[in-house]
């Protein structure tokens, strides 16, 4: 028997994931450690991380739409968004509330199934209005005491994981995520190699 790590987390945070529809992440301090590092040459760099990619990948994959939302004009997050196949990025938003409200309202998701990462003041009035709220562990002091949840993670270094995987858990979908995984050409891989 696999282990469930669903129990890991409170009734109330359970609930709370388990309603997502939209899962919505800022960019700079939620998916990269929050270091704006430039070039000689000026062009903006990024660090993102492997696993947080795949995280939202699984959630796609579940059947849970992903945006990104920032404030920063940045071509190295549209960037990374195509590479995970998402169409909902969104850069240089001046009202995070309402670009997040519009996507809801065209998918046709309440507010309150809808979930939103981040980490620093800007991300409060968004995260004050959704189902869930939640911040990588190196978020602002501020944030992290208003936000629903905390990961153990910081920034950059697996958090949006930890965030995308409580929500699979939540809803279900660690196993038959996990079987897809392990079948090679049709047939189920067993036990532990």
């Amino acid at each position: 028997m696999s282990y469930n790590h669903h129990d890991d987390y409170p009734a109330h945070i359970r609930e709370r994931a388990a309603r997502v529809r939209l899962a919505c992440f800022d960019v700079d301090g939620t998916l990269t450690d929050g270091r704006l590092l430039f070039d000689s040459e000026g062009r903006e760099l990024k660090a993102f991380h492997v696993h947080d990619g795949l995280g939202l990948v699984l959630l796609r994959k579940a059947g849970i739409e992903v945006a990104f939302i920032t404030a920063r004009a940045s071509t190295i997050a549209e960037r990374r968004a195509a590479e995970l196949g998402l169409t909902e990025v969104h850069t240089a938003v001046a009202d995070k509330l309402a670009r997040v409200g519009e996507i809801a309202a065209r998918l046709g998701i309440g507010m309150d199934e809808v979930s939103f990462m981040g980490d620093d003041l800007p991300d409060l009035r968004v995260m004050s209005q959704v189902g869930f709220s939640a911040a990588p562990a190196s978020a602002h002091p501020w944030v992290r005491e208003r936000v629903n949840w905390r990961t153990a993670a910081a920034a950059g270094q697996g958090a949006a994981r930890e965030f995308c995987d409580l929500l699979l858990a939540a809803q279900g979908r660690v196993e038959s995520l996990l079987e897809d995984v392990t079948r090679i050409e049709g047939v189920r891989v067993e036990g532990n190699a």
